[in-house]
Protein backbone atom coordinates (compact mmCIF):
# COMPACT_ATOMS: atom_id res chain seq x y z
CA UNK A 1 0.00 0.00 0.00
CA UNK A 2 1.35 3.41 -0.99
CA UNK A 3 2.35 5.62 1.93
CA UNK A 4 0.76 8.99 2.46
CA UNK A 5 2.88 12.09 2.11
CA UNK A 6 3.13 15.53 3.64
CA UNK A 7 3.66 18.16 0.97
CA UNK A 8 4.63 21.82 0.95
CA UNK A 9 3.87 23.91 -2.13
CA UNK A 10 5.48 27.21 -3.14
CA UNK A 11 3.03 28.87 -5.53
CA UNK A 12 5.00 31.44 -7.51
CA UNK A 13 3.74 33.85 -10.16
CA UNK A 14 0.30 35.02 -11.20
CA UNK A 15 -3.27 33.89 -10.37
CA UNK A 16 -3.19 31.60 -13.43
CA UNK A 17 -0.30 29.74 -11.79
CA UNK A 18 -2.14 29.74 -8.47
CA UNK A 19 -5.01 27.75 -10.03
CA UNK A 20 -2.49 25.13 -11.10
CA UNK A 21 -1.08 25.02 -7.57
CA UNK A 22 -4.64 24.45 -6.33
CA UNK A 23 -4.98 21.53 -8.74
CA UNK A 24 -1.68 20.01 -7.64
CA UNK A 25 -2.79 20.34 -4.01
CA UNK A 26 -6.18 18.83 -4.81
CA UNK A 27 -4.58 15.74 -6.36
CA UNK A 28 -2.36 15.19 -3.32
CA UNK A 29 -5.19 15.68 -0.82
CA UNK A 30 -7.52 13.39 -2.82
CA UNK A 31 -4.86 10.68 -2.49
CA UNK A 32 -4.86 11.05 1.30
CA UNK A 33 -1.80 13.25 1.63
CA UNK A 34 -1.55 16.27 3.94
CA UNK A 35 -0.63 19.85 3.11
CA UNK A 36 2.01 21.57 5.25
CA UNK A 37 2.59 25.28 5.63
CA UNK A 38 6.14 24.78 6.87
CA UNK A 39 8.48 22.77 4.61
CA UNK A 40 10.18 21.29 7.68
CA UNK A 41 7.02 19.27 8.31
CA UNK A 42 6.91 17.92 4.73
CA UNK A 43 8.57 15.11 2.79
CA UNK A 44 7.65 16.59 -0.63
CA UNK A 45 8.63 20.13 -1.67
CA UNK A 46 6.68 21.36 -4.72
CA UNK A 47 7.60 24.55 -6.57
CA UNK A 48 5.18 25.88 -9.18
CA UNK A 49 7.33 28.29 -11.14
CA UNK A 50 6.82 31.43 -13.19
CA UNK A 51 9.39 32.29 -15.87
CA UNK A 52 7.74 35.31 -17.48
CA UNK A 53 10.32 37.89 -16.37
CA UNK A 54 13.93 37.75 -15.10
CA UNK A 55 12.71 38.59 -11.59
CA UNK A 56 10.39 35.58 -11.69
CA UNK A 57 13.18 33.27 -12.77
CA UNK A 58 15.34 34.66 -9.98
CA UNK A 59 12.58 33.92 -7.49
CA UNK A 60 12.35 30.34 -8.81
CA UNK A 61 16.11 29.89 -8.46
CA UNK A 62 16.04 31.15 -4.88
CA UNK A 63 13.16 28.80 -4.00
CA UNK A 64 15.00 25.89 -5.62
CA UNK A 65 18.12 26.66 -3.61
CA UNK A 66 16.04 26.54 -0.41
CA UNK A 67 14.47 23.26 -1.50
CA UNK A 68 17.85 21.67 -2.21
CA UNK A 69 19.10 22.56 1.28
CA UNK A 70 15.84 21.19 2.69
CA UNK A 71 16.30 17.91 0.80
CA UNK A 72 19.86 17.43 2.00
CA UNK A 73 18.77 17.71 5.64
CA UNK A 74 16.83 14.40 5.71
CA UNK A 75 16.95 11.27 3.52
CA UNK A 76 13.85 10.36 1.53
CA UNK A 77 12.69 13.89 0.78
CA UNK A 78 11.63 14.74 -2.78
CA UNK A 79 11.51 17.91 -4.87
CA UNK A 80 9.05 18.40 -7.74
CA UNK A 81 9.02 21.46 -10.01
CA UNK A 82 6.16 22.53 -12.28
CA UNK A 83 5.14 25.62 -14.24
CA UNK A 84 6.46 27.85 -17.01
CA UNK A 85 10.14 27.31 -16.33
CA UNK A 86 10.29 24.00 -18.20
CA UNK A 87 9.76 25.70 -21.57
CA UNK A 88 12.10 28.64 -21.05
CA UNK A 89 15.41 28.82 -22.97
CA UNK A 90 17.27 28.95 -19.65
CA UNK A 91 15.70 25.71 -18.40
CA UNK A 92 18.77 23.56 -19.21
CA UNK A 93 20.80 25.79 -16.89
CA UNK A 94 18.37 25.02 -14.07
CA UNK A 95 18.54 21.25 -14.65
CA UNK A 96 22.32 21.41 -14.70
CA UNK A 97 22.56 23.45 -11.50
CA UNK A 98 19.74 21.80 -9.51
CA UNK A 99 20.44 18.10 -10.06
CA UNK A 100 18.68 17.23 -6.80
CA UNK A 101 15.22 17.81 -8.33
CA UNK A 102 13.30 14.52 -8.59
CA UNK A 103 10.69 15.67 -11.13
CA UNK A 104 10.47 18.47 -13.68
CA UNK A 105 6.76 18.54 -14.61
CA UNK A 106 5.65 19.96 -17.98
CA UNK A 107 2.82 22.51 -18.23
CA UNK A 108 0.22 20.08 -19.58
CA UNK A 109 0.97 17.58 -16.82
CA UNK A 110 0.49 19.94 -13.88
CA UNK A 111 -2.56 18.16 -12.44
CA UNK A 112 -0.80 14.77 -12.87
CA UNK A 113 2.29 15.78 -10.91
CA UNK A 114 1.62 13.35 -8.07
CA UNK A 115 1.18 10.34 -10.37
CA UNK A 116 4.35 11.26 -12.24
CA UNK A 117 6.30 11.57 -8.99
CA UNK A 118 5.08 8.44 -7.22
CA UNK A 119 3.20 6.17 -9.64
CA UNK A 120 5.49 6.08 -12.68
CA UNK A 121 2.87 7.75 -14.87
CA UNK A 122 3.88 8.47 -18.47
CA UNK A 123 4.41 12.17 -19.30
CA UNK A 124 2.18 13.69 -21.96
CA UNK A 125 3.66 13.65 -25.48
CA UNK A 126 5.54 16.79 -26.47
CA UNK A 127 3.20 19.32 -28.06
CA UNK A 128 0.06 17.72 -26.62
CA UNK A 129 -2.80 20.23 -26.95
CA UNK A 130 -4.87 19.08 -24.02
CA UNK A 131 -5.72 21.44 -21.22
CA UNK A 132 -5.61 20.07 -17.71
CA UNK A 133 -9.17 21.09 -16.79
CA UNK A 134 -11.15 19.24 -19.44
CA UNK A 135 -12.25 16.96 -16.60
CA UNK A 136 -14.64 19.10 -14.57
CA UNK A 137 -14.43 16.64 -11.66
CA UNK A 138 -10.72 17.16 -11.13
CA UNK A 139 -10.04 17.87 -7.43
CA UNK A 140 -8.98 21.40 -6.59
CA UNK A 141 -8.27 23.00 -3.22
CA UNK A 142 -8.74 26.75 -2.93
CA UNK A 143 -5.65 28.54 -1.66
CA UNK A 144 -7.40 31.92 -1.80
CA UNK A 145 -9.84 33.46 0.66
CA UNK A 146 -12.86 31.11 0.90
CA UNK A 147 -15.18 33.65 -0.76
CA UNK A 148 -12.86 34.50 -3.69
CA UNK A 149 -11.87 32.08 -6.45
CA UNK A 150 -10.15 32.23 -9.82
CA UNK A 151 -11.84 30.51 -12.75
CA UNK A 152 -9.31 29.67 -15.47
CA UNK A 153 -11.13 29.26 -18.78
CA UNK A 154 -8.25 28.61 -21.16
CA UNK A 155 -4.49 28.29 -21.30
CA UNK A 156 -1.82 29.38 -23.73
CA UNK A 157 -1.93 32.20 -26.25
CA UNK A 158 -1.88 32.69 -30.04
CA UNK A 159 -1.43 36.47 -30.05
CA UNK A 160 2.36 36.36 -30.44
CA UNK A 161 3.11 39.84 -29.14
CA UNK A 162 6.70 40.60 -30.11
CA UNK A 163 7.92 41.14 -26.54
CA UNK A 164 6.16 38.20 -24.92
CA UNK A 165 7.40 34.63 -24.36
CA UNK A 166 4.05 33.26 -23.12
CA UNK A 167 3.19 31.31 -26.32
CA UNK A 168 6.53 29.52 -26.02
CA UNK A 169 6.18 28.98 -22.27
CA UNK A 170 2.50 27.98 -22.17
CA UNK A 171 1.82 26.79 -25.71
CA UNK A 172 -0.95 27.71 -28.12
CA UNK A 173 -4.49 28.62 -27.07
CA UNK A 174 -6.39 25.75 -25.45
CA UNK A 175 -9.94 26.59 -24.37
CA UNK A 176 -11.80 24.49 -21.87
CA UNK A 177 -15.18 23.15 -22.96
CA UNK A 178 -17.96 25.39 -21.63
CA UNK A 179 -19.50 22.47 -19.77
CA UNK A 180 -16.29 22.02 -17.78
CA UNK A 181 -16.09 25.72 -16.89
CA UNK A 182 -19.73 25.93 -15.82
CA UNK A 183 -19.53 22.78 -13.69
CA UNK A 184 -16.49 24.09 -11.84
CA UNK A 185 -18.05 27.54 -11.42
CA UNK A 186 -21.24 26.06 -9.96
CA UNK A 187 -19.19 24.00 -7.51
CA UNK A 188 -17.19 27.04 -6.39
CA UNK A 189 -20.33 29.13 -5.90
CA UNK A 190 -22.02 26.28 -4.07
CA UNK A 191 -19.04 26.18 -1.71
CA UNK A 192 -19.52 29.84 -0.77
CA UNK A 193 -17.56 31.80 -3.38
CA UNK A 194 -18.93 35.33 -3.74
CA UNK A 195 -16.43 36.73 -6.24
CA UNK A 196 -15.59 34.61 -9.27
CA UNK A 197 -12.57 35.98 -11.15
CA UNK A 198 -12.36 34.82 -14.77
CA UNK A 199 -8.74 34.50 -15.92
CA UNK A 200 -6.53 33.25 -18.76
CA UNK A 201 -3.65 34.67 -20.75
CA UNK A 202 -6.39 36.31 -22.88
CA UNK A 203 -9.96 35.60 -21.80
CA UNK A 204 -11.36 37.41 -24.86
CA UNK A 205 -9.75 34.70 -27.04
CA UNK A 206 -11.83 32.02 -25.31
CA UNK A 207 -13.33 29.65 -27.88
CA UNK A 208 -11.25 30.85 -30.83
CA UNK A 209 -9.67 27.37 -31.05
CA UNK A 210 -12.97 25.49 -30.79
CA UNK A 211 -15.37 24.52 -33.57
CA UNK A 212 -18.39 24.63 -31.28
CA UNK A 213 -19.06 28.37 -31.55
CA UNK A 214 -18.27 28.93 -27.87
CA UNK A 215 -17.14 32.46 -26.97
CA UNK A 216 -16.56 34.62 -23.92
CA UNK A 217 -19.91 36.35 -24.48
CA UNK A 218 -21.76 33.02 -24.48
CA UNK A 219 -19.79 31.75 -21.49
CA UNK A 220 -20.52 34.87 -19.44
CA UNK A 221 -24.22 34.65 -20.26
CA UNK A 222 -24.23 31.07 -18.98
CA UNK A 223 -22.23 31.95 -15.86
CA UNK A 224 -24.76 34.66 -14.99
CA UNK A 225 -27.52 32.06 -14.98
CA UNK A 226 -25.92 30.05 -12.18
CA UNK A 227 -28.05 30.60 -9.06
CA UNK A 228 -26.45 32.44 -6.17
CA UNK A 229 -25.46 35.79 -4.72
CA UNK A 230 -22.11 36.35 -6.39
CA UNK A 231 -20.27 38.69 -8.75
CA UNK A 232 -18.00 38.04 -11.73
CA UNK A 233 -14.75 39.92 -12.33
CA UNK A 234 -12.85 39.80 -15.64
CA UNK A 235 -9.06 39.93 -15.87
CA UNK A 236 -6.71 39.89 -18.87
CA UNK A 237 -8.69 40.98 -21.93
CA UNK A 238 -7.20 41.97 -25.30
CA UNK A 239 -8.44 45.13 -27.09
CA UNK A 240 -8.38 43.40 -30.50
CA UNK A 241 -10.85 40.71 -29.40
CA UNK A 242 -13.83 42.68 -28.09
CA UNK A 243 -17.02 42.16 -30.07
CA UNK A 244 -20.35 44.01 -30.07
CA UNK A 245 -21.94 40.86 -28.63
CA UNK A 246 -19.46 40.84 -25.73
CA UNK A 247 -19.92 44.55 -25.00
CA UNK A 248 -23.68 44.06 -25.00
CA UNK A 249 -23.36 41.22 -22.45
CA UNK A 250 -21.14 43.40 -20.26
CA UNK A 251 -23.52 46.36 -20.51
CA UNK A 252 -26.69 44.53 -19.46
CA UNK A 253 -25.19 42.19 -16.88
CA UNK A 254 -26.32 42.29 -13.27
CA UNK A 255 -23.45 40.13 -11.98
CA UNK A 256 -20.41 41.13 -14.04
CA UNK A 257 -18.61 43.93 -12.25
CA UNK A 258 -18.03 47.15 -14.22
CA UNK A 259 -14.30 46.49 -14.16
CA UNK A 260 -12.20 45.57 -17.19
CA UNK A 261 -8.53 44.73 -17.21
CA UNK A 262 -7.35 45.54 -20.75
CA UNK A 263 -3.57 45.82 -21.28
CA UNK A 264 -3.01 48.30 -24.13
CA UNK A 265 0.82 48.40 -24.01
CA UNK A 266 1.13 51.56 -26.16
CA UNK A 267 -0.83 54.04 -28.29
CA UNK A 268 1.64 54.84 -31.10
CA UNK A 269 0.61 53.08 -34.30
CA UNK A 270 4.22 52.30 -35.20
CA UNK A 271 4.97 50.84 -31.78
CA UNK A 272 1.72 48.85 -31.72
CA UNK A 273 2.63 47.39 -35.11
CA UNK A 274 6.15 46.55 -33.94
CA UNK A 275 4.61 44.89 -30.88
CA UNK A 276 2.30 42.83 -33.14
CA UNK A 277 -0.71 43.89 -31.09
CA UNK A 278 -3.28 43.40 -33.89
CA UNK A 279 -4.84 46.81 -33.24
CA UNK A 280 -4.12 50.51 -33.73
CA UNK A 281 -4.57 53.86 -32.01
CA UNK A 282 -7.93 54.71 -33.58
CA UNK A 283 -9.40 51.29 -32.74
CA UNK A 284 -8.22 51.56 -29.15
CA UNK A 285 -9.69 55.04 -28.69
CA UNK A 286 -12.97 53.97 -30.31
CA UNK A 287 -13.18 50.87 -28.09
CA UNK A 288 -12.57 52.88 -24.90
CA UNK A 289 -15.32 55.32 -25.90
CA UNK A 290 -17.73 52.50 -26.67
CA UNK A 291 -17.01 50.74 -23.37
CA UNK A 292 -17.40 53.90 -21.29
CA UNK A 293 -20.64 54.82 -23.09
CA UNK A 294 -22.08 51.32 -22.65
CA UNK A 295 -21.05 50.43 -19.09
CA UNK A 296 -21.96 52.89 -16.30
CA UNK A 297 -19.29 53.55 -13.64
CA UNK A 298 -16.71 51.52 -15.54
CA UNK A 299 -13.26 51.02 -14.02
CA UNK A 300 -10.61 50.48 -16.69
CA UNK A 301 -7.33 48.89 -15.66
CA UNK A 302 -4.52 48.83 -18.21
CA UNK A 303 -0.75 48.38 -18.54
CA UNK A 304 1.84 49.95 -20.81
CA UNK A 305 5.38 49.10 -21.85
CA UNK A 306 7.98 51.84 -22.19
CA UNK A 307 11.28 51.55 -24.04
CA UNK A 308 10.42 49.04 -26.76
CA UNK A 309 13.38 49.08 -29.19
CA UNK A 310 13.17 52.16 -31.37
CA UNK A 311 10.63 54.04 -29.20
CA UNK A 312 11.30 57.72 -29.85
CA UNK A 313 10.81 60.62 -27.48
CA UNK A 314 7.90 61.73 -29.68
CA UNK A 315 6.22 58.33 -29.38
CA UNK A 316 6.70 58.32 -25.63
CA UNK A 317 5.24 61.83 -25.43
CA UNK A 318 2.25 60.60 -27.46
CA UNK A 319 1.77 57.86 -24.86
CA UNK A 320 1.97 60.36 -21.98
CA UNK A 321 -0.64 62.61 -23.60
CA UNK A 322 -2.91 59.63 -24.18
CA UNK A 323 -2.70 58.58 -20.51
CA UNK A 324 -3.53 62.15 -19.44
CA UNK A 325 -6.64 62.23 -21.65
CA UNK A 326 -7.90 58.66 -21.17
CA UNK A 327 -8.27 58.90 -17.38
CA UNK A 328 -7.61 55.24 -16.56
CA UNK A 329 -8.78 54.43 -13.05
CA UNK A 330 -6.08 51.76 -12.62
CA UNK A 331 -2.78 51.42 -14.47
CA UNK A 332 0.61 49.71 -14.36
CA UNK A 333 3.77 50.31 -16.39
CA UNK A 334 6.62 47.98 -17.29
CA UNK A 335 10.03 49.01 -18.60
CA UNK A 336 10.88 46.85 -21.61
CA UNK A 337 13.41 44.10 -20.92
CA UNK A 338 14.32 41.73 -23.79
CA UNK A 339 13.13 38.18 -23.25
CA UNK A 340 15.31 35.48 -24.88
CA UNK A 341 13.79 34.07 -28.06
CA UNK A 342 11.20 36.81 -28.61
CA UNK A 343 11.22 38.98 -31.77
CA UNK A 344 11.63 42.16 -29.70
CA UNK A 345 14.87 40.86 -28.20
CA UNK A 346 16.41 40.83 -31.69
CA UNK A 347 15.09 44.24 -32.79
CA UNK A 348 17.59 46.97 -33.65
CA UNK A 349 17.81 50.23 -31.70
CA UNK A 350 17.58 48.63 -28.27
CA UNK A 351 16.93 51.33 -25.66
CA UNK A 352 19.04 51.38 -22.47
CA UNK A 353 17.17 49.95 -19.51
CA UNK A 354 17.75 53.16 -17.53
CA UNK A 355 15.91 55.12 -20.22
CA UNK A 356 13.02 52.65 -20.32
CA UNK A 357 12.77 52.74 -16.52
CA UNK A 358 12.88 56.55 -16.41
CA UNK A 359 10.02 56.70 -18.94
CA UNK A 360 8.04 54.15 -16.92
CA UNK A 361 8.49 56.22 -13.75
CA UNK A 362 7.39 59.39 -15.54
CA UNK A 363 4.27 57.69 -16.89
CA UNK A 364 3.39 56.36 -13.44
CA UNK A 365 3.81 59.84 -11.94
CA UNK A 366 1.18 61.07 -14.41
CA UNK A 367 -1.11 58.19 -13.48
CA UNK A 368 -0.76 58.68 -9.72
CA UNK A 369 -2.29 62.14 -9.98
CA UNK A 370 -5.11 60.83 -12.18
CA UNK A 371 -5.92 58.06 -9.71
CA UNK A 372 -5.82 60.39 -6.70
CA UNK A 373 -8.41 62.61 -8.39
CA UNK A 374 -10.54 59.59 -9.29
CA UNK A 375 -10.44 58.34 -5.70
CA UNK A 376 -11.35 61.78 -4.26
CA UNK A 377 -14.41 61.93 -6.52
CA UNK A 378 -15.78 58.90 -4.68
CA UNK A 379 -16.06 60.76 -1.36
CA UNK A 380 -19.72 60.96 -0.38
CA UNK A 381 -20.80 58.18 -2.73
CA UNK A 382 -22.43 54.88 -1.82
CA UNK A 383 -20.70 51.63 -2.69
CA UNK A 384 -21.38 47.92 -2.40
CA UNK A 385 -18.29 46.16 -1.06
CA UNK A 386 -17.24 42.61 -0.28
CA UNK A 387 -15.55 42.13 3.10
CA UNK A 388 -12.29 40.20 2.75
CA UNK A 389 -11.14 40.16 6.37
CA UNK A 390 -11.68 41.70 9.79
CA UNK A 391 -8.66 42.50 11.92
CA UNK A 392 -8.48 44.37 15.23
CA UNK A 393 -11.83 46.08 14.79
CA UNK A 394 -11.29 47.09 11.15
CA UNK A 395 -13.06 45.55 8.17
CA UNK A 396 -11.01 45.38 4.97
CA UNK A 397 -13.18 45.24 1.88
CA UNK A 398 -13.18 45.82 -1.87
CA UNK A 399 -15.63 47.40 -4.23
CA UNK A 400 -16.15 46.85 -7.95
CA UNK A 401 -13.07 48.94 -8.81
CA UNK A 402 -10.60 46.74 -6.95
CA UNK A 403 -9.36 43.27 -7.79
CA UNK A 404 -7.66 41.34 -4.96
CA UNK A 405 -3.92 41.82 -4.47
CA UNK A 406 -3.44 44.24 -7.40
CA UNK A 407 -5.72 47.18 -6.59
CA UNK A 408 -6.86 49.08 -3.50
CA UNK A 409 -9.03 48.47 -0.44
CA UNK A 410 -11.93 50.04 1.43
CA UNK A 411 -11.55 50.22 5.23
CA UNK A 412 -14.26 50.77 7.83
CA UNK A 413 -14.99 50.11 11.49
CA UNK A 414 -16.21 46.57 11.93
CA UNK A 415 -19.42 45.72 13.76
CA UNK A 416 -20.26 42.42 15.43
CA UNK A 417 -22.58 41.47 12.58
CA UNK A 418 -19.95 41.90 9.85
CA UNK A 419 -18.40 38.72 8.47
CA UNK A 420 -15.73 38.05 5.83
CA UNK A 421 -17.41 37.05 2.59
CA UNK A 422 -20.42 39.31 3.11
CA UNK A 423 -21.60 42.11 0.83
CA UNK A 424 -22.49 45.37 2.57
CA UNK A 425 -23.34 48.88 1.44
CA UNK A 426 -21.02 51.66 2.62
CA UNK A 427 -20.58 55.40 2.23
CA UNK A 428 -17.12 56.68 1.34
CA UNK A 429 -16.02 59.39 3.79
CA UNK A 430 -12.37 60.09 2.84
CA UNK A 431 -9.26 58.80 1.09
CA UNK A 432 -6.21 57.23 2.73
CA UNK A 433 -3.48 57.34 0.11
CA UNK A 434 -4.84 55.19 -2.72
CA UNK A 435 -7.31 53.44 -0.40
CA UNK A 436 -10.72 54.57 0.80
CA UNK A 437 -12.21 55.01 4.27
CA UNK A 438 -15.92 54.30 4.67
CA UNK A 439 -18.73 53.85 7.11
CA UNK A 440 -21.56 51.36 6.96
CA UNK A 441 -24.52 52.92 5.23
CA UNK A 442 -27.61 53.34 7.37
CA UNK A 443 -30.76 51.74 6.04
Amino acid sequence: MEKNHQFFIAALGCPKNLVESELISGAFLAAGDSICFDPEDADVYIINTCAFLPEARGEAAAELADAVEWKKALPGRKIAVAGCLMNHPQFPEFTEYFKEVDLWCQVNDTARLRDLLFNNATPSPAGEKCTYLCNENMPRIQLTLPHVAYLKICDGCDNRCAYCAIPDLRGSLRSRPMRSVLTEAATLIGNGVKELIVIAQDITAYGHDLDSGESLAKLLTALENIPGNFVIRLLYTHPAHYTDELIDVLARSSKILPYLDMPLQHISDRILSAMNRHTDSRSIRDLIGKLRNSIPNLTLRTTFITGLPGETEEEFTELCEFVKSAGFERMGVFAFAPEPGTPAAAMPDQIPLETAEARAAKLMDIQKNIMKRAQRKKIGSSMRVLIDRIDDGTAYARGAADAPDIDNIVMLNATRTMKPGAFINVKIIKTAGSDLLAEKERK
